[in-house]
């Protein structure tokens, strides 16, 4: 099976409000989204504004499929202070109980901080630890609200940017209740997108689908970078992936009306490439 569905995440319109978008995303053709979690498009320490958000996405009639947890400078749950860890794990906490509040399956979480370089062995196994333990209570919280939680595969300069660092830390922590979402701009800028695909497979839930030019993070849409879509695909149907897609996709690429052109456009073109990938399946 290669008819994946493909949805859109609500983080190309992060500077508006997202009561404001959804239901130009749900007339664009999108009923299935991610819910992008900066705070001037959903504050989601408002519980009044949560749950209104989640009575608009359920009387719109779509499927809130993921939640991408915050992630900033003051967030970082492999520090080595504390007191920052514990004010880390509380925000994502608060985010996870907003994004069940709304009804989603999957909490999207950096496994790390949006740090560049690698600190001396000592700090960095400790850096490991402490995600793996913070990880932990945040994959139980989790599936205490009915969802999962899923680990983002990072950018190869950052902390923690290597598929190894984020299969040590699967299986660092402690609880079941954890999967992987496979990033393809940050996996093609790492220059192994079908091996990291490989090595995940067995934990892998959903897909942030972007493209780029191998050397930046562009979030383009599929089709207009140069990921190979038909060597991804055809992995992901040889290790009977059975997740979803979501688009996550530039702000820069225009006005709202030309990012959801956008977003329709790389839509076809992953339908079109799982089309393709069956019909070769098919056929032999």
């Amino acid at each position: 099976m290669t008819d994946w569905p493909v949805g859109l995440s609500t983080g190309c319109f992060y500077q508006q409000p997202i009561r404001e978008v959804l239901e130009t995303i749900r007339n664009g053709g999108f009923s299935m989204i991610e819910i992008c979690s900066f705070p001037a498009h959903l504050d989601y320490h408002n519980q009044e504004k949560v749950r209104e958000t989640g009575l608009i996405i359920r009387d719109l009639g779509m499927e809130p499929f993921s939640f991408h947890a915050p992630f900033r400078d003051t967030i970082d749950i492999t520090s080595l202070d504390q007191k920052q860890r514990d004010l880390s794990v509380n925000e994502l906490l608060i985010a996870a109980e907003s994004a069940a509040e709304m009804g989603v399956r999957h909490f999207v979480i950096h496994p790390g901080p949006d740090r560049s370089g690698r600190p001396p062995e000592a700090e960095y196994v400790a850096r490991m630890e402490n995600a793996g333990e913070v990880l932990t209570r945040v994959a139980a919280h989790c599936r205490k609200l009915g969802m999962t939680l899923v680990l983002e595969n990072m950018l190869p300069h950052l902390l923690f940017g290597r598929t190894s660092d984020v299969m040590w830390i699967m299986g660092a922590i402690q609880d079941l209740n954890v999967g992987i979402c496979l990033d393809t701009g940050h996996a093609h800028i790492a220059g192994a997108i079908a091996a990291t695909a490989h090595k995940l497979s067995g934990h892998l839930q959903m897909i942030h689908a972007n493209d780029n030019n191998g050397r930046w993070d562009q979030h383009l849409p599929p089709g207009k970078g140069s990921v190979d879509w038909h060597r991804l695909v055809g992995k992901l149907a040889d290790m009977s992936f059975r997740g979803g897609f979501i688009l996550e996709l530039s702000s820069d690429l225009g006005s709202p009306a030309e990012l959801l052109r956008a977003a329709q456009q790389g839509r076809l073109y992953l339908k079109e490439t799982f089309r393709r990938a069956e019909m070769e399946r098919t056929n032999g």
